[in-house]
């Protein structure tokens, strides 16, 4: 994103940079919704909307690399308006969000409808969220909404009944390895199929760190990948490899205990998910009883406040089942 917030007036003109840009996830970044892969009937729901030339506020929630924000500027790049693009990550506070919302929505636009884009708005503080609910009600006449957030819980209630909530679900491993490999026919690099489902099954569901990768790691036209290296630097996948070792119960725990403390992680639903997703490879005998513990700890940590315990707990848990055979 080349600036904090930025106005287009012509979607042809957005269709063009992206094209020229050379990070692969911007460059084949979808620019219509036949090119966005998943989610099937929520691209019903837009198509209808972008036939009508008209949107409700809408909120988009879901695990960061998914979609939500290509299908925001998707559906901006296909409708007749002027739109704003916010990242609330950079600016927190309300008065920037009141300032730069407040000049778009009250002044003279080119197109009878502006759609502001507020992307991560979960980062956005109680008061700027308060202030966002007063401006959408103030502008509703004129200015849509679309948000973008990895938790639509930390949003407040007023925000969300305002707006048509939607969980953005990534797309099967199936359908990221065939957009991948298509990525990889366009820019002429050669791929061993194997290397390919590593990647997918390494970094699922988060598609843009699954083509970023897969640029760093195209050189001379070939796709070479170290897997050793890719383990070691992504604490989820180290994760699993901790689990899926021989050593014994404590030794064991206590690796996973300092991996948790080098990667200061301190929101853990990623980790819950991608456990469950490769429990398969990790619990074998011991499956059941395994997604037992996970859902237990899953549920028990959206009421704790220091999360690191609860998840502490769970690999206890966890690692005293599967090491049951373990002398």
């Amino acid at each position: 994103m080349s600036s904090f917030f930025e106005q287009v007036d012509a979607p042809e003109r957005v269709s063009k940079d992206a094209s020229a840009n050379s990070l692969w996830c911007e460059k084949f970044r979808p620019s219509t919704l036949d090119g966005y892969i998943g989610n099937l009937d929520l691209k019903k729901k837009m198509e209808s909307c972008l036939k009508s030339n008209d949107i409700g506020h809408l909120l988009f929630y879901g695990n960061a690399g998914t979609g939500k924000t290509t299908l925001a500027k998707l559906i901006v790049k296909n409708i007749d308006c002027d739109y704003l693009y916010i990242n609330a990550s950079d600016e927190t506070g309300v008065d920037n969000v009141r300032t730069k919302i407040r000049g778009f929505a009250s002044s003279v636009g080119f197109k009878d409808l502006k759609i502001v884009i507020l992307d991560e708005c979960d980062y956005l503080s109680p008061n700027a969220q308060a202030a966002l609910r007063n401006m959408m009600e103030t502008y509703s006449q004129h200015t849509r909404f679309i948000l973008t957030c990895n938790y639509h819980e930390k949003m407040i209630e007023p925000i969300v009944s305002r707006c048509q909530a939607f969980a953005i679900t990534p797309p099967n491993k199936k359908d990221v390895a065939v957009h991948l490999t298509n990525i990889l026919g366009k820019e002429n690099v050669k791929f061993d199929p194997k290397t390919v489902a590593f990647l997918v099954n390494s970094f699922y569901p988060d598609i843009r760190k699954i083509i970023n990768t897969a640029q760093q790691s195209s050189n001379a036209g070939e796709l070479k990948i170290d897997q050793g290296s890719i383990i070691e630097s992504d604490s989820k996948l180290k994760l699993v490899e901790l689990l899926k070792s021989t050593m014994d119960k404590k030794l064991c725990f206590k690796e996973v205990r300092q991996l948790m403390a080098d990667t200061k992680v301190r929101q853990f639903d990623e980790y819950y998910q991608y456990l469950y997703s490769t429990i398969d490879d990790w619990a074998v005998g011991h499956v059941a009883n395994c997604i037992l513990i996970l859902a237990e700890a899953q549920y028990q940590d959206s009421f704790v406040v220091d999360k690191e315990i609860g998840f502490s707990a769970c690999m206890i848990k966890v690692i005293q089942e599967i090491k049951k055979q373990i002398v």
